[in-house]
């Protein structure tokens, strides 16, 4: 395509020199003529950019930009020049002020383009400020003087309101200058930029820009779009500011609405996954070096083939369990995938119902256990995934059971397997249009990236040392700390269940980063203390913007609401009013909104001659891209049902005790070596209190599966062997890095335990633990080794102040039952 005589003969600056030029624009202008678009952009340094997008022909993408670097005064002669050359056809005329091109897309007839028209600032992270879309505008490329019977045709205006579906003004964010797709730890140990950072997982616009991007070869012009949740807080402990920002990233892949999305794919890519980090960092001045800590985490749908249909008749359908993955492929790649992303270990927290009048969730229970163990018995004892299956509902209903003390617990012993992310920005990083390590801090980077955010992970510890910065004052630089691993968190629909057990490990995780940034002296935090509520009303926020995005109405938050203190019958009441909210949506508004999703993300692309998107009324019948599930009439024999009548209908293919020899091995991709990984569990680890909320002594980093499976009653079905609960042994239980006993013990605990809780820390001198990461993996040694046979039964257990006796000393002025309380982990009050 050549360019109209007014842009050749434009004249050129020398003021924008090529780093300029890559500075980020922030702000646009759209003009337009009879036959094209003029989009001027600009940034800070005051250089000018435009970009031509052609109007004659609509049907393609014709897209040029001018690499002459212009003034303000150059550029707007330039578009005087325009207008005066256009004026027989009406001149150059001003569309409209925006802030950012989203994409572009196509349905039967003309390309249309979408713009950022409004724009709010909702945070910032490390001066780079993230904002929301606050309006948006869809702009058809085809001047409306060129008559096409396409563009006005009725399913061409169907699919323009089914694209408005997605409300780009809810919960879409972005960064100019940071990449909010990304966790903090990445931004800092890999540095990234352009078209890859699109392809991540988390950028929900990358079909949409797909376009544009391969024909400038640049992301100068297009934003990348983050759909989940972000909220930031600023609070103060101790007369020190601080910022409290909860990020949540929702997956592209495999992404709808709850019924219609459930489950895995082929790829190995499951519904409803979302990566949760929780940022705490010191609010200081620009010319100041900043302490900054992060952790993250991960829900996401069971990963087997499993789906519910919608139903208009029944508010809970039937569960659905396919065999058309006999050796788990799907879900290896799964696993591998989050190896690939996170490093080892995989810590697995599994909430869903153990034991059901009419089996229903204890179907993929039972089959989930399954799948983790035909994994783990190819893996290495240190690569395995580590899993707790437990009833959070059970739980709950009963009396003795703190649910978010439990909870805190199995977090704090995941987090000491994980550890944390931990690193002092520098005023130079500041400043700087990204994040990343320089030469000097650290020799090698934990990541080797590649497309889609799974690259794979570098288990070579990152040498991370003390450093001078002379221009800015000369300061230390705290060792840093690698987070190694994620707790993937699920329960049914990942929302509820899964929202509680997610502010657990956030809770238990702010209490060591306060206590790393030196904001508090104690790495723990009581449930009563005002903090943990301001954390517990973030996440609260957090899980109904999710639970909305997927399930359509805000989450069950019984919890939450009982923790408060709020009157049963107005919990009651509003949990009814939800669960009709979200029984409607499902049912009635889910069809039109899967189908919005499948169009915005490229799923399904409409054309000439093939069916509408809501012709087909079936999210598994799309076009097959991005691995989709596609379930055809030869493959519905593979399928068993749980009816009503509460048979368990399902045939399992596998059974644990007698697998073939002919299966495959499961791959190690993205598996390091078992040497490698007990040198980053030792090396990454978090500071840890003795004693607390935590009794950290009690939480085992490894123990056979078979240790747990072995005795499980084993129910034949068709003549199939398959692991079921048996009234004997209560799965939900079953554990392979926290010992269960002391779990379940800790049901035990009445409502004084709180009140002598903070106590415990007191009771034990502090644990001294060195600076160096080298020491860390003396002290873990020592805090959580477990024995098989002490877990066993009380009888035999030493006491935890002998398991500690190197490192702590039990005072003499408290009473004798609380000591023993702390000591075995039994009841204080009987």
């Amino acid at each position: 395509m050549t360019s109209s005589p007014s842009m050749e003969n434009g004249a050129s600056s020398s003021s924008g020199s090529s780093s300029s030029l890559l500075a980020s624009m922030q702000q646009f202008k759209l003009f337009e003529t009879h036959s094209n678009f003029y989009m001027i952009g600009w940034n800070g340094s005051g250089v000018y950019r435009i970009l031509k997008i052609d109007r004659l022909d609509a049907s393609e993408l014709n897209l040029r930009e001018d690499s002459t670097a212009y003034t303000k005064k150059e550029c707007y002669d330039l578009l005087k020049r325009i207008h005066e050359g256009n004026k027989a056809t009406g001149g150059l005329k001003l569309v409209t002020l925006c802030y950012g091109i989203i994409g572009f897309i196509k349905f039967l007839g003309p390309y249309y383009m979408l713009l950022i028209t409004e724009r709010r600032e909702i945070g910032e992270i490390c001066g780079h400020s993230v904002y929301e879309v606050s309006k948006s505008e869809v702009i058809s490329l085809q001047n409306s003087s060129v008559l096409c019977n396409i563009a006005n045709s009725r399913d061409e205006n169907r699919y323009k309101r089914l694209l408005c579906v997605v409300d780009l003004t809810k919960d879409f964010f972005f960064s100019y200058s940071y990449n909010v797709m990304r966790s903090f730890q990445k931004n800092i140990c890999a540095h990234e930029s352009g078209g890859t950072l699109y392809k991540k997982m988390f950028v929900w616009n990358e079909f949409l820009t797909r376009g544009i991007r391969h024909h400038l070869q640049n992301t100068l012009w297009t934003v990348a779009l983050v759909y989940g949740f972000f909220k930031q807080t600023t609070l103060s402990e101790a007369g020190r500011n601080f910022k409290l920002t909860l990020i949540a990233r929702r997956s592209r892949h495999n992404a709808g609405t709850r019924y219609l999305k459930r489950g895995i794919n082929e790829s190995g890519n499951v519904a409803n996954d979302v990566e949760t980090e929780q940022i705490v960092s010191e609010d200081v001045p620009v010319d100041h070096p900043m302490q900054i800590s992060s952790v993250v985490q991960n829900r996401g749908s069971i990963p087997l083939f499993w789906s519910q249909e919608t139903s208009r008749m029944n508010i809970k359908p039937d569960i659905v369990l396919s065999k058309r993955d006999l050796n788990y492929e799907a879900t290896k790649l799964h696993f591998e995938s989050l190896v690939e992303r996170y490093g080892i270990p995989i810590i697995i927290l599994n909430l869903i119902k153990t034991k059901e009048r009419r089996p229903r969730e204890s179907i993929l229970r039972a089959e989930f256990a399954n799948a983790i163990d035909f994994i783990n018995k190819d893996l290495p004892e240190e690569n395995r995934l580590r899993f707790l299956h437990w009833d959070l509902h059970k739980h709950f209903q009963s009396k003795t059971a703190n649910v978010l003390a439990l909870l805190g617990k199995v977090a704090a012993c995941a987090l000491m397997l994980t550890g944390f992310f931990y690193y002092q920005v520098t005023p130079a990083m500041k400043l700087e249009g990204y994040m990343s390590f320089s030469s000097s801090d650290a020799d090698t980077s934990p990541y080797n990236s590649s497309d889609d955010d799974s690259g794979e992970y570098d288990s070579q510890e990152k040498n991370f040392r003390p450093s001078k910065n002379v221009a800015n004052g000369d300061y230390d630089v705290k060792p840093s700390r690698l987070q190694r691993g994620v707790l993937r968190t699920n329960c049914i629909d990942c929302l509820d269940r899964t929202n509680v057990a997610q502010y657990a490990y956030g809770w238990a995780a702010l209490g060591q980063q306060l206590h790393a940034l030196g904001i508090r002296d104690a790495p723990t935090i009581e449930l009563d203390d005002p903090l943990s509520s301001t954390l517990m009303g973030l996440y609260e926020r957090m899980g109904d913007t999710l639970a909305y995005q997927y399930g359509g109405s805000a989450a069950h938050n019984k919890v939450f609401s009982e923790r408060r203190g709020q009157w049963r019958a107005a919990t009651q009441s509003q949990e009814f009013l939800r669960t009709l909210q979200r029984y409607y949506n499902n049912a009635y508004m889910d069809a039109d909104k899967q189908d919005a999703i499948n169009i915005f993300l490229g799923t399904f692309r409409p054309e000439q001659g093939r069916q509408a998107v809501w012709e087909l009324r079936s999210d598994s019948h799309s076009n097959g891209q991005s691995g989709e599930i596609s379930i055809g009439e030869d493959e519905r024999f593979l399928v068993k049902r749980c009816l009503s009548d509460g048979n368990i209908l399902h045939e399992s293919h596998t059974s644990m005790s007698a697998v073939s020899s002919k299966h495959e091995s499961v791959s190690h991709r993205g598996f390091v070596s078992s040497h490698q990984v007990t040198h980053i569990i030792s090396e990454s680890s978090p500071d840890m209190p003795a004693a607390g909320d935590v009794t950290l002594s009690r939480c085992t980093p490894s123990m056979p599966s078979t240790h747990f499976f072995g005795d499980a009653q084993k129910v034949q079905h068709n003549g199939s062997s398959s692991i079921y609960l048996s009234e004997q042994e209560d799965m939900s239980s079953v554990s392979n890095f926290v010992d269960v006993e002391w779990l379940s013990s800790s049901e035990n605990l009445c409502e004084n335990d709180q009140l002598y809780r903070p106590s415990a820390l007191t009771m034990y001198s502090t644990m001294e633990m060195s600076s160096s990461e080298n020491s860390i993996s003396e002290v873990k040694q020592s805090t959580l080794a477990v024995s098989e046979s002490g877990s066993s039964s009380r009888k035999g257990k030493e006491p935890m102040g002998t398991e500690l006796s190197v490192h702590t000393k039990i005072r003499d002025d408290f009473p004798d039952s609380f000591k023993q309380w702390v000591a075995y982990g039994e009841a204080l009050c009987h």
